[in-house]
């Protein structure tokens, strides 16, 4: 709803609806090229016990269970939601039977009425995944549950694109790559973002794609540095495979440095906005190493 922010120039700014609302519009989704943000104000939604976890398939049953996720949740109301992804299990905490496999995998996070949340996972048990441990649970226990698999300092190689369908050529590069993962941190997520969020307008905020149904991201993960030139080229080929099933642009945190017109994608119709004001508040590019967003000319 507001942030407070120090400019290129060194200047102090509060941006909301009604103060500097140029910029206010183009923080929300334009990356760190205008200034830092020092304060932000948020509008909270209460949200205390979910219900959740992850859901595990072999990964030959890959193109069957993205079919049947992208009908069931594309119906499913706003109170239901998981990311699907491609993985191998590298250890705890899961069991020791499940190590160093590669799966179909969905985390789920159910914030509707707790009383309701068994008969709305029922779809999801008759599935019959191999492994699945969804039950109720505080809601930041869901945003950390792996995070003792991801210790900081490791290296990540990134590739990401918006995705509308999961059609069966997409499915079936999705078990190809899903069945040759290279290391056991690297994975595959598509992140569904409809719902809510697609009840926003494409221009109420540079984020283009607000039609998009998934933010795909395939990332090569891997401590050793012995591993960069494994872990990137399976992520670039992932990448290359599915990309021609996208919509094109992609979640601009999930990018790296793919050049300007990777950028301009992700934004579309709203780069030239986006341009304008960075041409006002910062127009020598002094916030440039992020995906960068040129002054207009």
């Amino acid at each position: 709803m507001e942030a407070d922010m120090v400019l290129a120039d060194g200047s102090f700014v509060t941006v909301n609806a009604a103060q500097n609302s140029d910029l206010f519009w183009a923080i929300r989704g334009g990356g760190g090229n205008f200034g830092i943000v020092t304060s932000f104000k948020f509008q909270a939604h209460e949200v205390k016990t979910v219900f959740g976890g992850p859901s595990l398939w072999p990964i030959e049953k890959t193109e069957e269970i993205m079919e049947w996720y992208h009908g069931f949740l594309n119906k499913a109301p706003d109170e239901m939601n998981g990311f699907i992804a491609t993985l191998i299990i590298p250890g705890a905490p899961f069991p020791p039977h499940l190590h160093n496999k590669q799966f179909c995998g969905i985390v789920w996070c159910y914030t509707g009425d707790m009383v309701k949340a068994k008969e709305a996972f029922k779809p999801v048990l008759a599935m019959n995944p191999l492994f699945e441990h969804i039950g109720e649970m505080p809601y930041p226990w869901v945003q950390t549950l792996f995070d003792g698999l991801f210790p900081p300092g490791i290296q990540w190689y990134w590739r990401a694109d918006f995705f509308n369908d999961l059609g069966p050529e997409v499915r079936a590069q999705h078990l190809k790559f899903g069945s040759s993962i290279p290391t056991p941190l690297s994975q595959m997520h598509l992140y569904p973002v409809s719902g809510a969020a697609g009840r926003v307008g494409s221009e109420d905020t540079p984020w283009a794609y607000r039609d998009a149904k998934y933010a795909g991201v395939v990332v090569g993960v891997d401590p050793d540095p012995a591993n960069s030139d494994k872990i990137t080229k399976w992520c670039k080929e992932y990448w290359n495979a599915t990309h021609p099933f996208s919509s094109g642009g992609a979640y601009s945190n999930f990018m790296m440095d793919e050049g300007q017109d990777r950028v301009q994608a992700s934004y579309k119709h709203n780069y030239d906005r986006l341009t304008k004001i960075k041409k006002r508040y910062d127009p020598d590019n002094f916030f440039r190493v992020n995906q960068n967003i040129a002054p207009h000319k």
